[in-house]
């Protein structure tokens, strides 16, 4: 709390009388993270398509492009979390909300027969949840040496293809988030 008082150019009793603790703080700053990358309107608008497995198959690749961007802090508070209740605090909080997401979509599944046979809905968004983690993300990128735009695309096939029945239309390709080059033109 110092060094973000110290950094902030206030008192740290400014920082605790806005905060309350350390991990109120961290959680603020993921939350601010979040509010600017848009994560929670592009997960939102993915989430949106008609198609059940084309909106997990969405969100998949929304919140694979953000992991990306996210890494680095994501993969800090991963490292601590183990040793520092407040680092656990802010990860548990925007894994909550993250899988909350994969849920809906997997819900949704369920509901228009789309889900694998044997899995249910909570089982299937864990499975999409730990399949898309930034562990996994770190591993295919940093390790393996791939793109992140071969990574996103490889995991959201491998998503769907453990948790669904499969495409409506295997010719269409992968879904695409809203806002994705690949939409023009």
């Amino acid at each position: 709390m110092a060094d973000v008082a110290r950094e902030a150019g206030i008192s740290r009793q400014a920082v605790y009388l806005h905060f309350n603790s350390r991990a109120s703080l961290f959680v603020a700053v993921v939350r601010h993270m979040d509010e600017q990358g848009d994560i929670r309107r592009r997960c939102e608008q993915a989430l949106s398509h008609d198609d059940p497995v084309e909106a997990l198959e969405a969100f998949v690749l929304a919140w694979l492009r953000y992991a990306a961007k996210i890494h680095p802090v994501a993969s800090a508070f991963l490292a601590s979390r183990h040793d520092d209740p407040d680092a656990m605090t802010a990860w548990n909080d925007r894994m909550g909300e993250l899988r909350a997401g994969f849920r809906h979509a997997t819900q949704r599944m369920a509901t228009a027969g789309r889900l694998r046979p044997g899995l249910d809905p909570a089982t299937a968004a864990d499975l999409a949840w730990a399949m898309t983690s930034i562990p996994v993300w770190e591993q295919l990128t940093i390790d393996c040496g791939r793109t992140g735009e071969t990574v996103r695309r490889h995991l959201a096939g491998a998503v769907i293809d453990a948790v669904s029945t499969g495409h409506t239309d295997p010719s269409r390709g992968p879904a695409q988030e809203p806002g994705d080059a690949r939409m023009s033109g």
